[in-house]
C-alpha cells in the first residue's frame, strides 16, 4: 500500500478494525499484573480508539512520514521513564524536555496528531483518556496503515509529570550500538533478544538523518578514514552522494530511507540486512552475531510470523514501567502537566 493511496475506504477499514478489537473482543474482567487491559475505555469512552484512528489516518494521508514517527515516538516514550507520555511534554524555560533531546529533535514528527486526537477526546470524554494511551493507539494504527499489522492495545496508563532530556542517554539505544550493547539496553527494560530483533523491524519504514551514521559508516570507520566494510559498496556510494562528509564543515543533514521499501512496514528490512544494506550500525550489526543473524533470516523467511511477533513484542514494550491507578495523571493537554 502506497501512503498516497490511503483514502476514505482505507480509513473506514482501519476504524472498523479498531472498533472490532475494542468492542467485540471478549470482555476483560481482570486487569493484567501491570494494571493494563484490552478494552479499557469500552464503557467510559467507547469511541476512544476510533477517534485516535481517524486522526492518525488523516495525518498519514497528508504526510507519509507520520506513520514511522509515531511508532518510534511510542518506543522512545516507553524506554525513558516507562510508557507515561513524557515524550509529549513541551520544554519550559527551566527544563529541556525529552522531545527536545538530539535523539528526538528534529527526527520525531506527529506531536500535532496526538494533540488533535486529545482535543477531540476531551470534548467527547473529558479527563478520561490518557496521552500515553493515545500514543499507544496511534502507534498501532500507524503500523496498520504502513503494513496491515494490527494488535490489541492494552490501555489504562496514566501520564507522567516529569520529562527531562537528560534522561535520554543510557535509555534510548544509539544508532552506533553493536549487538552486545543492544542486548544490554533491551534487557534493562526486561525485553528479550528476540523481541529486540523483532522490534528492530520497525526500521523497515521511515528515514534517518545522515548524522546518525555517516561519520562511522561512510567516511571514517574505526578511525581508518574508510567506509564500513559491513556496508554494501553500492549503497555506500549512493549514500555518500546524499550525505556530506562530517569534516566538510557542511551544516546540511539530509535524510535517507532506512530500507528499500521506506513506505511499507514489511520484511524487506531483514532481507536488506542479509546483503549488507542496513543503513544504521545498530541494524546491520544484527548480522554480526550468529544468534541474531538467525533471527533476521527467520523473520525474512516467515513474514507472517514476524508480524505476529511484532504485535506481541510491542504490547510487552507498551507495559514498561507504566503508571496506573492513582499514579500519575490524565493530562488535559498532552504538552503540559496539569
Amino acid at each position: 500500500m502506497d501512503y498516497r493511496s490511503i483514502d476514505h475506504r482505507c480509513l473506514l477499514n482501519l476504524v472498523v478494525a479498531i472498533v472490532l478489537v475494542a468492542v467485540l473482543s471478549p470482555p476483560v474482567l481482570v486487569a493484567n499484573a501491570n494494571g493494563l487491559k484490552v478494552g479499557y475505555y469500552r464503557h467510559t469512552c467507547p469511541e476512544a480508539e476510533a477517534i485516535v484512528s481517524a486522526a492518525v489516518a488523516k495525518a498519514v494521508r497528508a504526510n507519509p512520514g507520520i506513520a514511522p514517527s509515531l511508532i518510534r515516538m511510542h518506543f522512545h516514550d516507553c524506554f525513558v521513564r516507562g510508557c507515561d507520555g513524557s515524550i509529549l511534554i513541551d520544554s519550559t524555560p527551566g527544563n529541556q524536555a525529552e522531545k527536545d533531546s538530539p535523539a528526538n529533535n528534529p527526527s520525531l514528527q506527529g506531536f500535532e496528531v496526538i494533540d488533535e486526537a486529545k482535543s477531540t477526546l476531551e470534548a467527547k470524554c473529558p479527563n478520561v483518556v490518557s496521552c500515553a494511551d493515545i500514543l499507544a493507539f496511534a502507534a498501532r494504527d500507524s503500523a496498520y496503515l504502513a503494513g496491515g499489522l494490527i494488535w490489541e492495545v492494552e490501555a489504562g496508563r496514566k501520564d507522567g509529570r516529569i520529562s527531562r532530556a537528560s534522561d535520554i542517554p543510557g535509555n534510548i539505544p544509539s544508532p552506533q550500538f553493536n549487538v552486545k550493547q543492544l542486548k544490554q539496553n533491551f534487557a534493562a527494560k526486561h525485553m528479550s533478544q528476540e523481541e529486540m530483533v523483532t522490534l528492530s523491524g520497525a526500521h523497515s519504514i521511515g528515514v534517518s538523518h545522515c548524522s546518525s551514521f555517516s561519520a562511522s559508516r561512510l567516511y571514517n570507520f574505526s578511525g581508518t578514514g574508510d567506509q564500513d566494510p559491513s556496508m554494501d559498496t553500492k549503497l555506500a556510494f549512493a549514500l555518500k552522494a546524499k550525505c556530506p562528509n562530517p569534516n566538510s564543515n557542511s551544516n546540511s543533514d539530509p535524510t535517507v530511507p532506512l530500507d528499500s521499501t521506506p513506505r511499507r512496514l514489511d520484511e524487506k528490512y531483514y532481507l536488506d540486512l542479509q546483503v549488507k544494506r542496513g543503513v544504521l550500525n545498530s541494524d546491520q550489526t544484527l548480522m554480526s552475531n550468529p544468534s541474531t543473524s538467525r533471527m533476521v533470516k527467520i523473520n525474512s523467511k516467515y513474514p507472517s510470523v514476524w508480524r505476529k511477533k511484532f504485535g506481541r513484542a510491542i504490547v510487552k514494550m507498551g507495559a514498561i514501567d507504566v503508571l496506573t491507578g492513582s499514579q500519575g495523571e490524565i493530562r488535559k493537554n498532552c504538552r503540559i502537566i496539569n
